[in-house]
């Protein structure tokens, strides 16, 4: 199969779609790649260093998807991508329709398969494609979050983990999944008073068991998070509802009851965030104020730890690349249901039953 890797051009997106190891791995397996020029250049890697693992390297953009019959990127693709797409093209990557109308309408018109890292699934439970990048986004959550209660930034002027005599910043985490559990480990090493938020009892008590006495946990009612988030001075947003929209958990009102200089960190913006006062922002312009209250939503964090993430993220990714690059997308997906989970769009329509839900569709 012809392997196309384009650069990433979302706002100070710097991941790449392959790496040359991950490269050289679809070389020796007797697939074509072709890369666009610079597209590693975020990472360290240069085009030598992918010519050497095999690929060529291409001049633009349109070349690129000319020259491939898979697309393999990071982010979501933007309206100019999209309108390179044809029909025969198999593109492999995150994105997030449920909270994107106009993409999903996009990759409908283009008549390509497309297959979204975040819903494909595992044997054992979970989303392995979204995992390394939950993981990624819940520690960087705190480590922002601890940043923007610095007074200079905006914030209440509070150390997470105080110091002997003062007592600790408190953390709420809403959502106990690999995002708030990563987030929850960063926290509790900071020193923080840290809750974690579910509304699964199992999971709580596993979280319980977990962390022994380092944190609380707590079910997540109304009430519950309404208190918490009137107390605490970093709120991190970490639920998720695979392909799905993301649930309103902290209403506008609630933002209002919240010490001024606090801090909200969405970790679900990608799917339309769990605050009701959240909107995309960018690593240009990461941070907006509403009633007082810093508000941290880029819809890419770990692209901030690019070379981290994309070495996290090929980790995961390069088994189902091979299987779609030997197997073809119709056999690969026949073969393995996990990966056919992932299927969003194909033939023009949107094949995923949470992404159908919720933007309205058939």
């Amino acid at each position: 199969m012809r392997v196309g890797i384009p650069k990433e051009i979302k706002n100070h997106e710097y991941r790449v779609g392959l790496t040359p190891p991950s490269v050289a791995e679809l070389v020796s397996a007797g697939h074509e790649v072709f890369v666009e020029t610079k597209a590693g250049n975020g990472i360290d890697f240069d085009d030598a260093d992918y010519q050497a693992a095999g690929a060529t390297i291409l001049p633009d953009a349109r070349s690129t998807f000319a020259a491939a019959d898979m697309i393999v990127k990071v982010k979501e693709p933007q309206a100019g991508e999209i309108a390179m797409l044809e029909p025969r093209h198999l593109l492999f990557t995150y994105l997030h329709l449920a909270a994107d109308r106009p993409q999903a309408e996009g990759l409908m018109a283009s008549g390509a398969t497309c297959i979204a890292y975040e819903t494909v699934t595992a044997a054992k439970g979970g989303l392995p494609l979204l995992k390394p990048m939950s993981e990624v986004a819940g520690r960087m959550s705190v480590q922002v979050g601890a940043h923007y209660l610095e007074k200079e930034q905006g914030g209440r002027g509070v150390l997470l983990g105080g110091v002997p005599g003062v007592a600790p910043a408190k953390v709420a985490i809403l959502g106990g999944g690999i995002s708030g559990v990563n987030a929850a480990q960063m926290a509790v090493g900071m020193r923080a008073d840290v809750t974690i938020y579910d509304i699964s009892n199992d999971r709580l008590a596993e979280l319980d068991m977990f962390f022994s006495s380092q944190i609380k946990t707590a079910y997540a009612s109304r009430a519950a998070i309404a208190a918490a988030v009137k107390s605490a001075s970093l709120v991190i947003g970490a639920v998720l509802i695979p392909g799905a929209a993301a649930p309103k958990l902290v209403t506008r009102e609630m933002v209002r009851t919240m010490k001024r200089g606090s801090v909200l960190v969405d970790i679900a913006i990608d799917q339309g965030g769990c605050f009701e006062t959240s909107h995309p922002t960018t690593h240009e312009n990461p941070v907006f104020e509403v009633d007082g209250v810093i508000h941290y939503c880029v819809a890419n964090m770990p692209g901030a730890v690019a070379r981290t993430s994309a070495f996290a993220l090929n980790n995961a990714t390069l088994p189902f690349v091979l299987k779609l690059a030997n197997l073809g997308a119709e056999r690969a997906m026949e073969q393995d249901a996990h990966l056919a989970n992932g299927l969003n769009v194909a033939n023009g329509r949107i094949t995923h039953p949470a992404v159908q839900e919720a933007l309205g569709l058939n």
